[in-house]
């Protein structure tokens, strides 16, 4: 299997805003949307993120009302301090300050209008 591209599909409430925190603070661009739907990709690659309303009916019905709990959207930075600096600056709320683990990585995570967290991380060099 070649596999082209990738996506991670994330419902919330509102659509428009998380779509605009992902434009405005980590510089993706919308590549489609619809009514309660939009697809978002960054022009350095990784993953594209998808929003999707909650209770859309193209959802199934069994995930229809579910909302993006308790996942972790991560992208890896170089300058994770600098990355800090101008998300604070830019008023993002940070809901996990910066620290550094044992093994060097370090981390922190924000998190966007409908309660999605993102974290950013700077790998540990070897």
């Amino acid at each position: 299997m070649q596999i082209n591209r990738s996506a991670v599909s994330l419902t919330v409430e509102d659509v428009t805003s998380s779509a605009a925190f992902l434009r405005d603070h980590f510089g993706y661009t919308e590549e489609m949307s619809a009514d309660g739907f939009v697809s978002l990709v960054h022009p350095g690659g990784g993953v594209n993120v998808v929003y999707l309303r909650r209770g859309l009916e193209v959802l199934p019905e069994d995930q229809r009302h579910r909302i993006a709990d308790g996942v972790i959207l991560a992208f890896v930075v170089e300058d994770i301090a600098a990355e800090d600096r101008r998300l604070r600056a830019a008023g993002v709320p940070v809901i996990l300050p910066l620290r550094e683990e044992p093994w060097g990585e370090k981390l922190f995570q924000v998190a966007d209008p409908n309660g999605v967290v993102i974290e950013l991380v700077e790998w540990a060099e070897r």
